[in-house]
C-alpha cells in the first residue's frame, strides 16, 4: 500500500494558485465601519454574490468577511467540476416538475457558460476547459444506472443531450479496466477552483469591495441593521449574506437540514505519457455512480486529481482537522486510483487533502432570507458547488437587492430541504449508514455481493427520504 505524502496544510490547488498570483492576505478588520451589505464567507457563494451585486449596482459598499483567506475553505480544494444540474432531471421532474426541472438545469448550464466567459473577460487563467464529462460504470453493479436519467430527458425531446456509451466507447475516451460503459454529456467543465477564487478575488478588489481576510465573526445579530462582531471591529449593514458552506451547520438555524460529510483528493505527479497511453488528453470530468462516488480530472500537465466523496471522518458533529487531512481516507483514495488506472501504479502521489461538504438530504442547494427579511444565505450544495455557487449569487444578488428577476423563480429559492434527524440520532445515523454506503461500494468494486444487513442500511437514507448521491 502506496502511504498518503504528509499533510501539507493546504490542498495542491490553493498553495499553487498562490505562489502563480504572489498576492499578500488582506488586512483584518481594524475598526468599526459600515457598509450597505455584509458578505460572511470568502468562498465562492459570497464572492459572486459581492460580484452580481456590483454588477447590478455600481458603486455599492460591500464588506466581505472571511476567517481564513478567500479561497481556502471548500471554494480552494473541491475537484473543480463545474456542474450543471442535468444529472440530477429525473429526481428534478419528480419533485417540481418539467417545466421548473427544465429551467433549473438550464440556468445551471448558463452559469456553465458564463463562468468560461468571465474567466476569458477577467484574465483568470483558471484552467477552464468545456470539455464534458463522463460518468461511468465502475463496476458491474452499477451497469445501467443512468437509465432513470436517460428515459426522462427522452421523454421531455432531450434525448441528443446524452450518448449512452458502450465499454468499449467509453474505453475509448479513458481506457480503464474497470469501465463497463458510461453516458457522456458535452456541458460540463473543469476548472482549477483556487485560480478560480482567487481571481475572483483580484477583481472584486478592483471594483472596490473591501474584503478582510483573516476575520472570524464572533457573533452576529439581525435586526434592522445587521451587526458582524469580529475580534478588531465591527461591521453594521442593513443586509447580510451568509455564504459559510458547510460551517452553516453550526449555526442553529441550519443545524436540522444541514449535515457534514468527507470528501478527499489524491494528485499524482505529471505523468503525460500516461495519460496519453489511455486515451484521456482533454479536460473532460469522469466520475461513477457508486454512492461513495469517484471524481477524477486531468490537469494541463498531465496529473490526475483523484477524489473519492461520502467518507465521513468522525460522528459529524462539529467541523475538525480531520476533515482537512485524514489519512486513512486518503488511503482508500490512493487504492481506489490505482485499481481504476493501474498502469498509474508507480507514477508518485505528490498532494493529499480534503474537506467537508454541506450536505441536504435532497442533495440540492438552497437560498433564501431569514424571518426578519435582509439576511440571505446559500448552502447544501452536497459536493457540487462551483457551478451552481455562481448561479446562487445571481440569486442572492437579486434578492438583497429587492430586483426581480427569472432566477428568483427558479425551484431552489427558498427550498425548505428535508430536515434530518434530531441529535444524537443524527450524527450516529449517518456515521453508520455512511460506513455501510462505503462497505456496500467496496463489495461491488470487487464483483462481490454485499451482506443482507450492510446492504439494507446502505439503503436506508433514501428508503427515508434522503438523496445523498451520487
Amino acid at each position: 500500500m502506496v502511504e498518503p505524502p504528509p499533510n501539507q496544510g493546504r490542498a495542491w490547488w490553493l498553495r499553487e494558485a498562490l505562489a502563480a498570483e504572489d498576492a499578500p492576505p488582506t488586512p483584518p478588520l481594524a475598526a468599526d465601519t459600515t457598509a450597505d451589505v455584509v458578505v460572511l464567507g470568502g468562498g465562492f457563494t459570497g464572492m459572486w454574490t459581492a460580484w452580481f451585486l456590483t454588477e447590478l449596482s455600481p458603486g455599492i459598499d460591500v464588506v466581505v468577511l472571511e476567517q481564513d483567506i478567500c479561497g481556502g475553505g471548500p471554494s480552494g480544494r473541491n475537484g473543480g467540476f463545474v456542474n450543471s444540474f442535468w444529472s440530477g432531471l429525473p429526481r428534478l421532474v419528480r419533485d417540481f416538475g418539467d417545466r421548473a426541472a427544465l429551467e433549473l438545469c438550464e440556468a445551471g448550464e448558463d452559469s456553465v457558460r458564463a463562468i468560461g466567459a468571465w474567466c476569458e473577460s477577467h484574465g483568470v487563467d483558471a484552467w477552464f476547459r468545456p470539455d464534458g464529462d463522463l460518468g461511468v460504470a465502475s463496476s458491474e453493479a452499477q451497469i445501467g444506472a443512468w437509465a432513470d436519467l436517460v428515459i426522462a430527458a427522452d421523454r421531455l425531446g432531450l434525448a441528443e443531450r446524452f450518448r449512452v456509451c458502450s465499454r468499449e466507447e467509453a474505453r475509448r475516451l479513458v481506457d480503464s479496466p474497470v469501465v463497463h460503459g458510461g453516458l457522456y454529456t458535452s456541458f460540463g467543465a473543469t476548472v482549477q477552483p483556487a485560480r478560480l477564487a482567487r481571481g475572483l478575488r483580484r477583481v472584486l478588489l478592483e471594483r472596490g469591495v473591501r474584503i478582510h481576510e483573516g476575520t472570524p465573526v464572533r457573533r452576529f445579530g439581525a435586526g434592522p441593521t445587521v451587526v458582524a462582531e469580529c475580534p478588531g471591529g465591527t461591521v453594521r449593514a442593513p443586509a447580510a449574506v451568509l455564504g459559510l458552506n458547510a460551517w452553516a451547520s453550526h449555526w442553529r438555524r441550519f443545524r436540522r437540514t444541514l449535515t457534514v460529510r468527507g470528501s478527499y483528493i489524491v494528485l499524482t505527479a505529471p505523468a503525460p505519457e500516461r495519460l496519453e497511453a489511455i486515451g484521456w488528453t482533454n479536460g473532460m470530468g469522469l466520475w461513477d455512480f457508486r454512492a461513495a462516488l469517484h471524481y477524477v480530472r486531468t490537469t494541463p500537465d498531465g496529473r490526475i486529481a483523484f477524489g473519492v466523496g461520502g467518507m465521513q471522518p468522525d460522528l459529524a458533529r462539529r467541523i475538525d482537522p480531520r476533515y482537512a487531512y485524514d489519512e486513512r481516507c486518503l488511503r482508500v483514495a490512493i487504492e481506489d486510483l490505482h485499481r481504476m488506472f493501474p498502469t498509474l501504479r508507480d507514477v508518485p502521489i505528490e498532494a493529499g487533502w480534503g474537506g467537508p461538504i454541506d450536505v441536504h438530504g435532497n442533495h440540492l442547494p438552497t437560498f433564501g432570507t431569514l424571518e426578519r427579511g435582509n439576511v440571505h444565505f446559500g448552502h447544501g450544495y452536497t459536493g457540487n458547488g462551483v457551478g451552481p455557487a455562481h448561479l446562487g449569487g445571481r440569486i442572492l444578488a437579486h434578492r438583497v437587492l429587492g430586483v426581480d428577476d427569472p432566477v428568483l423563480r427558479l425551484p431552489l429559492v427558498d427550498l425548505e430541504p428535508k430536515p434530518f434527524p434530531p441529535e444524537p440520532i443524527r450524527s450516529t445515523g449517518m456515521f453508520v449508514a455512511n460506513r455501510a454506503i462505503v462497505r456496500r461500494d467496496r463489495a461491488e468494486d470487487r464483483g462481490e455481493r454485499p451482506g443482507t444487513v450492510v446492504d439494507f442500511v446502505a439503503r436506508l437514507p433514501r428508503r427515508l427520504g434522503y438523496d445523498l448521491g451520487p
